[in-house]
């Protein structure tokens, strides 16, 4: 494959664990494990300025937060809402329960049941991201998840109304004004005002993830997640307007969120660089926005379209546009990708607010071995097993002794023996010695 870059990365992105963030998350941790609720309120007022009598929010100040939402954020907000619904109801739809009798006599089965009790976390700081209230609470509404805690920040010493608003009709049972570390730390060991949960999920930013990493074990997490990513494929055909804009939607997530254009067309590319920087002038993120094409944003021209599916499957990138006169093929070309977005007339941004699929998803290549978040991860496959014959369970018991003793597990073996014995009347002189 040739590969020729008009626009290189000014820098590499870093995927390694920071080790001063990574310091400072496990005092905070050590802290809130031995002290709790004190902790929690010190480290509130120390990163955020917030110390309420209660960080829960009553009934009373959700409704007044709703209150203060004008209705057609409301509106949108329900809209938006339904279509990650309906997307979650066909997900769940899907994941069935089963039992087969593999031999007569003998069932196995197993059964798709849903965590008890989950934590949803909403970023606030630089953006109030409500849609990641309707990403997380409402999904793990629709898998079955009895009780949802839902954490998001004040944003400059205030209620973020939207977002609570957004965590309400998404059905959170609880709503508590907290972020940060202290926030994630909260939910997953518990304290004296803070139920322990059993799965926390959500995006946030290095100290989130960190926490989230440092706690994984003890609580299951969605998935550890970087900076946001863009790659696009596009060929001859695609609009250099449109993938600029759409480059630049992405690019001001952050200070180093990755923009990446493949295409086969070295004027496309060309073009679309010169689009990038005539946008950034009248971008208001353009600081952000513009400090990540900098830094993170690649132009690479291919040969042809295969080799763009090939070499954006390297990437393995969070959001990948498709922009070619047959976006469709990409669902058989290509394989590492968080979420993928097919033809001009859908994209990234879509997925991120209000189009239905889900916006958490894998960063920093492990689109080559997880998906993002969806109904399935509230739920846990959990197998079972019967045996109700009692040849069978003798036969069965047989070919168990055997597999055990072949790998030492003579405790493992004598369970077999014991079934052969009881139904096939099978002798084995241990038996005989134990029962004397």
């Amino acid at each position: 494959m040739v590969v020729r870059q008009i626009k290189t990365a000014g820098l590499v992105a870093n995927t390694t664990t920071n080790q001063k963030v990574s310091g400072i998350v496990k005092g905070v941790i050590d802290d809130i494990r031995a002290n709790g609720d004190k902790a929690v309120r010190e480290y509130s007022e120390k990163f955020d300025k917030w110390s309420p009598p209660s960080f829960r929010l009553s009934e009373s100040q959700i409704q007044d937060c709703i209150s203060k939402v004008s209705a057609q954020t409301i509106a949108d907000i329900k809209e938006a809402q339904k279509n990650v619904r309906t997307f979650a109801e066909a997900q769940r739809a899907s994941i069935k329960d089963f039992e087969v009798e593999i031999r007569p006599g003998v069932f196995l089965g197993q059964r798709n049941n849903p965590i008890a009790t989950a934590g949803a976390y909403i970023p606030g700081g630089r953006y109030p991201l409500l849609a990641s209230a309707h990403m997380t609470i409402l999904t793990a509404k629709v898998a079955g998840v009895k009780h949802v805690i839902a954490c998001t920040p004040p944003i400059a010493g205030q209620i973020p109304n939207a977002t609570v608003a957004a965590a309400h009709f998404a059905g959170a049972d609880e709503i508590f004004l907290l972020g940060g570390t202290q926030a994630i730390t909260a939910m997953a060991l518990g304290t004296e005002s803070i139920r322990k949960v059993d799965f926390i999920a959500g995006p946030g930013n290095p100290f989130v993830a960190e926490a989230k990493r440092q706690l994984f074990g003890e609580i299951g997490i969605d998935l550890l997640a970087g900076p946001t990513e863009i790659l696009i494929v596009a060929d001859e055909y695609a609009d250099p307007f449109t993938l600029a804009t759409d480059l630049l939607s992405q690019a001001e997530h952050g200070p180093d969120s990755p923009a990446v254009l493949i295409t086969t067309s070295d004027e496309v590319g060309k073009k679309t660089i010169n689009y990038v920087d005539e946008l950034l002038k009248s971008l208001p993120t353009a600081e952000l926005a513009g400090t990540s094409w900098r830094d993170y944003g690649e132009v690479v021209v291919v040969d042809n379209l295969d080799e763009a599916y090939e070499l954006a499957d390297v990437y393995s990138s969070e959001h990948v546009q498709i922009l070619t006169r047959k976006p469709r093929e990409a669902l058989e070309k290509m394989r590492n990708y968080g979420a993928l977005f097919l033809g001009e007339k859908t994209c990234v941004s879509y997925g991120d607010k209000c189009i239905g699929t889900n916006h958490v998803l894998p960063t920093r290549k492990a689109g080559r071995y997880t998906g993002g978040l969806w109904v399935g991860k509230y739920l846990k496959t959990q197998t079972y097993q019967e045996v109700v014959d009692e040849k069978a369970s003798a036969e069965i018991g047989r070919l168990c002794a055997r597999c055990s003793r072949a790998e030492n597990f003579e405790g493992h073996a004598r369970s077999g023996d014991l079934r052969a014995h009881n139904y096939l009347q099978d002798t084995y002189s241990w038996i005989k010695e134990a029962k004397r």
